[in-house]
């Protein structure tokens, strides 16, 4: 890892339609170039909406009231609609939680595979047929002429997610994001779906921002962690590092609420009451801080 990649500097989000509810708090995280980043938490920590505010696509109702995306000396935040599409897909591609709900169910996969191709890289749409089936056969799939001729609704939900993987790596982009890409799947599936994707990104120099719910999951692809829990991040460091000795509390809940490929037989312990407790005070303890600035900067 040389260099940095992308750096994101005291995001802070909020809720104009809850009140100004906070929903990132000052959130900081790099990724070097080549580097896997496991953003992990529970349901509503934040980890989708800091993705959303990397693409751009942050909904109408969060309001992002201060902090930098920096990609590659880029502000993404302040770059306007069109200059963002640019980037988009040719240097940042996202590989999308629900391979059904994403991939056009009336068009076949050869022509959902070489629109970018032909519209980012102005390729042929024999060429870009060319290159969309060497992608497919780079994420294992038999017969990719095959699967090329196919709907959606004609593949396995791991075939889906493959074809997903290969178009988020068909541009050759300096960052994916991979938005729980395992969810949906079993654990047999998740298992060769890791390893393809890191296989994919050491090939390519790919780097990466793995966002998952699942601590386990991230221990297996990343190089670094970042945890959150109500957009705050509670703990990062090198991924082994964090799982051998996490420092935080949270950390250490998670990691015995989360099923291990490497103890599979281990019991699953809840996230006690008093960790809860002791998480709510240091949100709140932050928030206090937060309108103090505020209130002194005004």
């Amino acid at each position: 890892m040389s260099s940095s990649r992308l750096s994101i500097d005291g995001l802070t989000a909020i809720s104009a339609r809850d009140g100004g509810r906070p929903i990132l708090r000052g959130v900081s995280l790099g990724i070097d170039v080549g580097e896997v980043h496991g953003l992990v938490g529970e349901s509503g920590a934040g980890k989708s909406t800091i993705a959303k505010a990397i693409l751009g696509i942050v909904p109408s109702q969060v309001k992002v009231t201060a902090g930098r995306i920096d990609f590659e000396g880029l502000d993404l935040l302040s770059l306007s609609s069109t200059s963002l599409r640019a980037v988009l897909g040719r240097d940042i591609a996202l590989i999308p939680q629900d391979p059904l709900t994403a991939l056009n169910p009336s068009r076949r996969i050869s022509a959902q595979m070489t629109d970018g191709l032909r519209l980012k890289r102005g390729l042929s749409r024999r060429d870009a047929e060319t290159r969309a089936r060497a992608l497919l056969e780079e994420v294992q799939l038999r017969d990719p002429d095959r699967v090329l001729r196919c709907y959606p609704h004609q593949l396995s939900g791991g075939m889906r997610q493959r074809v997903l993987i290969a178009a988020a790596f068909a541009l050759e982009p300096k960052l994916v994001i991979a938005d729980e890409p395992t969810t949906a799947l079993d654990v047999t599936v998740q298992k060769q779906i890791l390893r393809l994707i890191r296989a994919l990104q050491e090939r390519h120099g790919t780097s990466v921002l793995f966002v998952s719910h699942d601590l386990g999951v991230v221990a297996n692809i990343c190089d670094r962690i970042t945890v959150l829990y109500m957009g705050k991040v509670m703990e990062q460091g090198l991924a082994a590092e964090v799982i051998a000795a996490p420092r935080h509390a949270y950390t250490r809940a998670l990691l015995a609420a989360s099923p291990r490929y490497d103890r599979p037989d281990a019991g699953l312990e809840p996230i006690s009451a008093a960790v809860i407790a002791a998480l709510r005070s240091e949100i709140a303890a932050w928030d206090a801080g937060a309108s103090d600035r505020g209130a002194r900067h005004g």
